[in-house]
């Protein structure tokens, strides 16, 4: 059974917990500005378990943050223990070069209520909020826009920044799946060079007025209207942005 109030509390969320709309909205914007998104256990060599007893372990007791399949996976186990209909969802993830990735690249959220949402804490700078799934709306969040494009049996989630182009995130179905369907791709992404994880480290957490990432060693904060970077000069100064600023403290294995 899980420990809702110690997640909760991993969440800073002090809000209503009665599975509605707004409740859901409210959380997913705690989980984002409380958890980072990481792949520091990649780095380090720290095998992923995709088990709800531990992750949970490592994203509330070890106060980590984690990947799409970590993040997400965990925060559907909390709202189902608070009484939401969760379904696990795979996506194909928009690369660079306007490709899309394997199937179980990624994994997204359906949550039903008296409509469905599209829920999502793992995948770094995207939608804040849920995301009603309603074909062609355009759902404004701050500067930016969202739309669930159909595209066959699938739909499309697409983002605008301001006046900007729309640019497709990632496509999924609405199949459910289990942990083990996404297996592979998490060992893939755990060990491939091919592999954007297995790259350069990464922690980045939404911030009520913007984004903070670290990527390599820059340190990134970006708002809607400006961006800095500074060089993180060495392994110390790395470890305390991580604890000063994400509240990530590593520990050796």
């Amino acid at each position: 059974m899980m420990n809702t109030a110690a997640y909760l509390e991993r969440l800073n969320y002090h809000g209503p917990v009665t599975p509605t709309a707004g409740t859901l909205r409210q959380l997913q914007v705690a989980h984002l500005m409380s958890v980072p998104f990481e792949n520091l256990s990649i780095d380090a060599g720290e095998p992923i378990v995709l088990d709800d007893e531990a992750l949970f372990d490592k994203i509330v007791r070890r106060r980590r943050g984690g990947f799409c399949y970590e993040l997400n996976g965990l925060f559907a186990w909390l709202l189902r223990s608070l009484g939401f209909r969760v379904t696990m969802l795979a996506a194909e993830v928009m690369n660079d070069r306007g490709e899309y990735g394997p199937p179980f690249d990624h994994m997204a959220l359906l949550v039903a209520l008296a409509e469905p949402w599209l829920v999502d804490v793992g995948f770094g700078d995207s939608y804040v909020e849920p995301l009603k799934l309603e074909p062609h709306t355009e759902q404004v969040q701050g500067l930016r826009s969202f739309r669930l494009d159909p595209e066959q049996a699938r739909f499309v989630v697409m983002r605008q920044h301001g006046d900007g182009p729309w640019k497709a995130q990632y496509r999924f179905d609405l199949t459910p799946y289990e942990y083990s369907d996404y297996a592979g791709m998490c060992r893939y992404h755990q060990t491939s060079p091919e592999s954007h994880f297995t790259q350069r480290r990464i922690c980045s957490l939404a911030a009520r007025d913007g984004r903070i990432t670290i990527s390599g060693t820059r340190l990134i904060v970006t708002t809607d209207d400006w961006r800095r970077e500074w060089e993180l000069p060495d392994e110390k100064a790395y470890i305390e942005a991580l604890r000063d600023r994400f509240g990530v403290v590593l520990t050796a294995s």
